[in-house]
């Protein structure tokens, strides 16, 4: 006998809440992460709850459309604050997106059962968002607070790394105190690096507000210009060799975390080094090579250098590990990203896709990751 009411037998669908957009300097790339995600996400086996965060912070709805969300030599999205406002909820026995327009009654935007936070940068990356999913009980995709703050500060982070005894290049660190107080005693501890460095805001990505500096006189202005995305700044010296990335994600249960083949990234026309330009605009200046050409050793190495990291950092979910393969031959980790680029072209998918897990795929798998995760404590 046929069923009256075929719906009924059909399994619920997961309730995704992308969120995007953000406070931070990546609010663009974020967009752009977005866009690619709204593309992939397979809408048979979920419904998809878009939600983009203001410049300004404020939460909105926003279209299920991945056009105005593209990151593109001509155009630079941007959430619009103007949007019906969304409330999150703040309770643990609470999953309702309410929606709060001018001279309307506020309505229902349904429970959701999973966040992907789709952030990079500060107020989004660096476990603040991820500290008010954990207040109301939300789970989410991608690692908790502690991993993403420290992650997310690169001073941080080199501690953590450098204390698990994995292998880092010499920095230093100008805190705004320090800057304020004493620029000179500053100045001279960057010198101490050598010539030439790389001057970076802390707590940032995408290779905003950095810079190279090849002696004394621009190092003054390239601070300042770091300042401008943070008021702590990191200075690391030069470490002559190939930028190889590594992808890591969660094992299911108490398996071990799983990594993706290399992948190289080398600029090869009209930029000094791999900067917010040559990864989002100007993709004809870059190659991207999955799996890299080194050798096996060190390629095992680097994977598990990379799953070290991971643990380390107390990382969930998805990590994308960066390394430096030196001219003598030596793997120096440089940074853990704990929201990688996510669009199809992204080292992150890419090496992945090298691996034989397609972006859908990939999709899934954090998902159900996030699905898996014990709530509170953990």
């Amino acid at each position: 006998m046929n069923d009256p009411d075929p719906d009924r037998a059909r399994p619920r669908r997961i309730r995704v809440a992308v969120v995007f957009g953000g406070r931070s300097s990546e609010h663009a790339v974020s967009c752009s992460t977005a866009a690619s995600f709204l593309s992939a996400i397979d809408r048979q086996a979920y419904d998809v709850v878009p939600i983009g965060i203001a410049p300004d912070g404020r939460w909105v709805t926003v279209a299920d459309d991945p056009e105005p969300l593209r990151l593109t030599a001509s155009q630079t999205p941007r959430v619009d604050r103007d949007a019906p406002h969304v409330l999150v909820p703040t309770s643990t026995d609470d999953r309702t997106l309410i929606v709060v327009e001018p001279g309307e009654l506020p309505r229902d935007l349904g429970e959701v059962d999973v966040v992907f936070p789709l952030l990079h940068g500060p107020f989004g990356e660096d476990g603040t968002i991820q500290g008010l999913f954990d207040l109301a009980d939300i789970r989410y995709v991608g690692s908790g607070v502690a991993a993403s703050a420290a992650m997310m500060d690169k001073h941080l982070m080199k501690v953590v790394l450098a204390g698990a005894g994995l292998p880092i290049g010499p920095y230093t660190v100008v805190t705004d105190k320090a800057w304020r107080r004493d620029r000179s005693r500053c100045l001279d501890a960057v010198a101490s690096l050598g010539w030439p460095v790389f001057v970076k805001p802390a707590r940032a990505g995408s290779s905003m507000g950095i810079s190279k500096v090849n002696g004394p006189d621009e190092l003054e202005q390239a601070v300042e210009l770091a300042r401008e995305h943070d008021p702590k700044v990191i200075v690391e010296g030069a470490i002559s060799g190939r930028e190889i990335e590594c992808g890591v994600l969660e094992g299911h249960g108490d398996t071990a975390p799983r990594t993706s083949v290399v992948g190289e990234a080398r600029v090869v026309a009209n930029h000094e080094f791999y900067d917010f330009e040559a990864k989002y605009i100007a993709a004809d200046d870059v190659e991207l090579t999955t799996p890299a050409d080194v050798p096996e050793e060190v390629s095992d190495l680097i994977r598990r250098y990379a799953a070290e990291a991971f643990d380390a950092a107390g990382c969930e979910g998805l990590a994308r590990v960066d390394f430096f393969y030196t001219d003598g031959g030596e793997v120096i980790l440089n940074e853990v990203n704990t929201m990688p680029g996510f669009t199809p072209t992204s080292m992150f998918p890419r090496m992945w896709a090298a691996t034989g897990i397609g972006y859908a795929e990939l999709i899934d798998e954090l998902i159900e990751l996030a699905m898996q995760r014990r709530m509170g404590l953990r």
